[in-house]
């Protein structure tokens, strides 16, 4: 017995070992880590920079060549370039290294991840990182952009997003609910100073394809309309076609003819992970065209068509040079809206809670009337 005691000893020590290993083992690939997104930080930092800096100096080259006062031979010019070019790489790496590096700390600090810290260096493009990749896209001015003023926004003491102009609130409080939300007390919600709710109509399997109305649509946009909440209603999208685009649209419309919906109808457009989801191949331009399809129909029996995304929908997944007439409704949880060009609804987090609504809930803040437009 002894001697099981004793091995028994041994056995927990060589265990408590393992666990301290694997424990600095992970401290260690942490601290590797961080010193390896840092470095390749600094690295793009200093690239870009580089750019800039011989793009000024080529302008100022190009100014001195049209100056018909001053001449310089090629070779004076080439010296003068090779020279501009150092100076920059030399001032580029002072400034990474006194200026960005304290910057990069401060957001390390404040919890800030990688994308965070791109976006804060690069304020005129868009910063994406989807599936391991980045994506920067320069902000462009052919598309039009949102005028909301960050400072406009303010969330109250129950994380209630509101917008402010002019010292007034112009914003209007919204949600949007589906089967996931079981069974809802519209009376509640109604008191809960919801203005008006987005319901989905249904869905087109990923896999299969068919369409399903959702399990709760007649109940919810019934209960909606009794208690005289503003409603809309969205439908999931995974057309293959255009004829599947158009097939989806006339669903909709069939359902909401015995009601009145106000707000817009809406096409819900994001990617599907599963492997088998009958859409993952599309381009950016066949589903660009499905969704043109979708709000033309909409569009021709009276109602207001909008697109629902994120910022994968509207810049990976999109063309948005085709899709200016429409209104969006933008998908982003964070503190403020991350989305240079314009829309009228933002849905800012899915874990909101209403009265009457027993599960978590999406929130949306539009920032005018959008009934019966």
């Amino acid at each position: 017995m002894r001697g099981d005691h004793m091995q028994s000893k041994r056995r927990k020590k060589k265990y408590r070992r393992s666990e301290n290993g694997i424990l600095l083992g992970s401290i260690i690939l942490c601290v590797v880590t961080l010193t390896a997104i840092t470095i390749s930080l600094m690295l793009v930092f200093k690239y870009r920079a580089v750019q800039m800096e011989n793009t000024v100096v080529m302008s100022e080259l190009e100014a001195i060549r049209m100056d018909e006062t001053v001449t310089y031979t090629q070779s004076e010019v080439d010296a003068m370039l090779d020279q501009a070019v150092a100076e920059a790489e030399q001032r580029t790496a002072e400034t990474v290294t006194q200026e960005y590096l304290d910057q990069m700390k401060e957001l390390l600090l404040s919890g800030k991840n990688v994308v965070d810290m791109l976006r804060y260096f690069y304020p005129d493009e868009v910063v994406l990182a989807d599936a391991g990749e980045f994506y920067f896209f320069p902000i462009s001015d052919e598309l039009t952009h949102n005028t909301y003023d960050p400072a406009g926004f303010v969330p109250d003491e129950d994380q209630v997003m509101h917008y402010y102009a002019g010292g007034e609130r112009i914003s209007h409080k919204g949600i949007d609910v589906s089967r996931y939300q079981g069974e809802i007390n519209w009376e509640k919600v109604a008191g809960d100073e919801v203005e008006y709710a987005f319901i989905r109509l249904g869905i087109r399997g990923y896999t299969e394809g068919a369409i399903q109305e959702d399990e709760q649509f007649e109940a919810n946009i019934k209960g909606a309309r009794q208690n005289d909440i503003d409603v809309g209603v969205y439908f999931f999208t995974q057309a293959t076609s255009v004829e599947e685009a158009e097939e989806e649209a006339e669903y909709v419309l069939d359902q909401i003819a015995p009601y009145e919906v106000d707000y817009p109808v809406v096409l819900d457009v994001e990617a599907v992970a599963n492997t088998r989801a009958r859409t993952r191949e599309l381009t950016k331009e066949e589903r660009t065209k499905y969704c043109i399809a979708f709000c033309e129909k909409i569009r021709e029996a009276g109602y207001t068509p909008m697109i629902y995304g994120n910022l994968k929908t509207f810049m990976l997944m999109l063309d948005l040079t085709q899709l200016e007439e429409y209104d969006k409704w933008f998908a982003n949880y964070d503190e403020m809206p991350y989305y240079p060009y314009a829309f009228r609804i933002w849905q800012y987090t899915d874990k909101g809670r209403v009265d009457g609504i027993g599960a978590n809930v999406d929130l949306n803040i539009s920032f005018e009337d959008l009934a019966d437009e």
